[in-house]
């Protein structure tokens, strides 16, 4: 028995996911140019490699926007498991870009360091002091939201400030050395620049890795599937359960369960309680979209199980 809900009265997860994607897009926008000014005039690398990140940043959460306006859709013909994988998606390709722009600091860190140039300006501490207050706010915000829709992508977007929060710190760090040292530190900055590139390789790794275990349908961890079944358990008549299978797309969450009743029910019995088995999940975990019921005859489930013969 194959059922799916979405109440219209409650507004879908994503448009929490959304709303904190576009503010931290719109952040971006203005301290790329900041972040590019003052590294600029300030004689900085450090921060132009962190205005070529937060360029980055604006690309990838405009993907991560678009992965969630796609997974919001409801299902199709074309789709009818509903097209929720458009958002761990979104989240790989965030960790690839991620990678992109580690890559491209890297290389651009190692020529400064290999070419001789100006001590950077002391205002530029100030600049970035402000810009890591930011970042850490927005990935704080960004993070709370995704854990609270359940959303790879959004997480994977937080992440991305948190980076962007690093290399900041980073940049902070090796100016300061640079203006302490003097002659002969001028490099600090840029050691900071190639530093921070590692990091940020580090944090496209941690993005990686559940985007790509949500593509490849892995279970949640098992404490969702006890609670749909003790939810199912709630219902009259149910005798017990056997398979529990879940799997995460997008925002929501199918199941497939084997409930186990009396063999001498009625097929209407088992209709019926089947149905109650769904709502009984649906009401326990709203984020269930799907509920797939299986009806099992007891003294089939004993005979499957070596009980009898």
């Amino acid at each position: 028995m194959n059922t799916a809900r979405r109440n219209p009265e409650i507004p879908h997860p994503s448009e929490k996911g959304l709303r904190s994607t576009l503010i931290g897009i719109l952040a971006n926008m203005g301290l790329v140019l900041i972040k590019g000014a003052a590294g600029i005039l300030g004689n900085s690398y450090a921060l132009i490699a962190d205005a070529i990140e937060s360029a980055s940043d604006v690309l990838t959460s405009f993907i991560v926007w678009i992965g969630l306006k796609a997974a919001s859709k409801e299902p199709d013909a074309d789709h009818p498991y509903g097209h929720g994988k458009a958002e761990p998606l979104a989240a790989i390709v965030v960790a690839v870009a991620l990678v992109g722009a580690a890559i491209l600091i890297c290389i651009q860190s190692v020529e400064h360091i290999l070419t001789p140039h100006k001590t950077p300006e002391p205002f530029t501490l100030i600049v970035l002091g402000i810009i890591i207050v930011i970042k850490e706010g927005l990935y704080r915000y960004s993070h709370r939201v995704g854990t609270e829709v359940e959303s790879t992508a959004v997480k994977a977007d937080a992440w991305h400030h948190r980076a962007d929060a690093i290399t900041s710190l980073t940049a902070f760090v090796g100016i300061s050395i640079a203006l302490i040292g003097g002659d002969g530190y001028e490099t600090a900055d840029d050691w900071a620049a190639l530093i921070a590139s590692g990091i940020i390789v580090l944090n496209a790794y941690h993005i990686f890795i559940p985007a790509f275990t949500e593509i490849m349908d892995a279970a949640p961890p098992s404490e969702f599937a006890e609670e749909v079944r003790k939810a199912a358990a709630t219902v009259p008549n149910v005798i017990g359960t056997e398979k529990c299978l879940v799997r995460k797309m997008g925002f929501e969450y199918f199941v497939d369960l084997h409930v186990i009743v009396d063999g001498d029910l009625t097929v209407r019995e088992g209709h019926d309680i089947a149905h109650q088995v769904k709502d009984a999940i649906i009401a326990a975990k709203p984020q269930v979209y799907n509920v797939m019921v299986h009806i099992e005859p007891y003294e089939e489930s004993l005979r499957a199980n070596g009980m009898i013969f």
